[in-house]
C-alpha cells in the first residue's frame, strides 16, 4: 500500500517539473486562451499546457488513480485515490507578471467531493520565489524555500491582541461582489489588516507558515484548496469547507485554533 509520504514525493516531483514549464511559459510571454465565467476568470494557454503535463506525469506513475483539474475535467477511479490538481492558481497573477501564482497538487481518498474525501499529501510550489509547501497526512507540514531554507510549519500561536491578519478573496462574479463586501464588514473588526494575495493555495499556506492568522473566502472549488487544507491541518491549524452556506456557495475557512471558533461565527451570522 503506498504511505501518503511516498504520494507526497510524487506530487512534489510533479509540482517542480510543472512550476519549471509555468515559469518558463511566463518568461516566454503569457497568451490568453480563453475568458471562463466572467471577464476576470481568464485561462492561459499555459494552464491548459502545465495541467496536461500533471495529468500525464500522473497516469505514467500510477495509471489506475482518479484525476480532477481546473482545466480538463475528472476521470474515475480505480484504486480509491484521486488527484486534485490546479495547474497554475493566481492566474491572473501570473497573467501580469506578479509573483504569486502556485501549481497546487493533492492526492485524496475517496472521491473528488471535498465534503467526503481524506486528503493523504499535498504540494503547492510557487515558483516564482522558489517556495515549496509540502504536507502528508500524519506527518506534519514544511516549507522548502532557496531563501528560508527548509522548516516545519506551525500556524500563529496566539490569537494577537491587537487583532488579526486576516487573507480573504473576492471571487471572479461581479454580482457577489457586494454581499462579500458587506460580509467584510463583519469580519474588520477583529482584524488587524486584511490581505488579498490572489491565489487560494498561497493563502492556505500563509496560513500554515503563520504568515497569516486566518483566512476566508467563499465560492472555492475543489482544485483550489485541496492541497492547502491539508497543509493548513498539519502545521496545526484549523480548517473547514462549508457546502451548505445559505449563498449556495460553499465557505472555506482556515485559521489559528484561537481564531477558527470566532471567525467561524461571523461568518455564519
Amino acid at each position: 500500500m503506498t504511505t501518503p509520504l511516498e504520494l507526497q514525493s510524487l506530487a512534489v516531483e510533479i509540482a517542480r517539473e510543472a512550476g519549471e514549464l509555468a515559469a518558463h511559459r511566463r518568461r516566454e510571454g503569457v497568451n490568453i486562451a480563453a475568458t471562463k465565467s466572467a471577464l476576470a476568470d481568464i485561462v492561459t494557454e499555459a494552464d491548459r499546457e502545465v495541467e496536461e503535463l500533471v495529468r500525464r506525469r500522473l497516469h505514467e506513475a500510477r495509471p489506475g488513480d482518479g484525476f480532477l483539474g481546473e482545466e480538463s475535467g475528472g476521470a474515475d477511479s480505480e484504486t480509491g485515490l484521486t488527484w486534485v490538481v490546479d495547474p497554475i492558481d493566481g492566474t491572473v497573477n501570473y497573467a501580469y507578471g506578479i509573483p504569486a501564482y502556485a501549481v497546487s497538487i493533492a492526492a485524496v481518498q475517496g472521491s473528488a467531493d471535498p465534503a467526503t474525501w481524506q486528503a493523504l499529501a499535498g504540494a503547492v510550489f510557487n515558483p516564482a520565489i522558489d517556495e515549496l509547501f509540502v504536507a502528508a497526512h500524519g506527518e506534519g507540514a514544511r516549507l522548502v524555500s532557496s531563501i528560508e531554507g527548509e522548516r516545519a510549519l506551525r500556524v500563529a500561536a496566539e490569537a494577537p491582541a491587537a487583532g488579526a491578519l486576516v487573507g480573504t478573496g473576492f471571487g471572479y462574479d461581479p454580482a457577489t461582489h457586494a454581499a462579500a463586501l458587506d460580509q467584510l464588514a463583519t469580519v474588520m473588526p477583529i482584524a488587524r489588516d486584511l490581505r488579498r494575495i490572489g491565489a487560494a493555495s498561497l493563502d492556505l499556506t500563509a496560513v500554515a507558515a503563520g504568515r497569516l492568522d486566518a483566512y476566508y473566502e467563499r465560492g472555492l472549488h475543489p482544485w483550489d484548496m485541496a492541497a492547502g487544507s491539508l497543509i493548513v491541518a498539519e502545521a496545526g491549524g484549523r480548517f473547514a469547507w462549508i457546502p451548505g452556506h445559505p449563498s449556495g456557495r460553499a465557505m472555506t475557512i482556515a485559521a489559528t485554533p484561537a481564531l477558527f471558533p470566532r471567525l467561524s461565527e461571523i461568518l455564519s451570522a
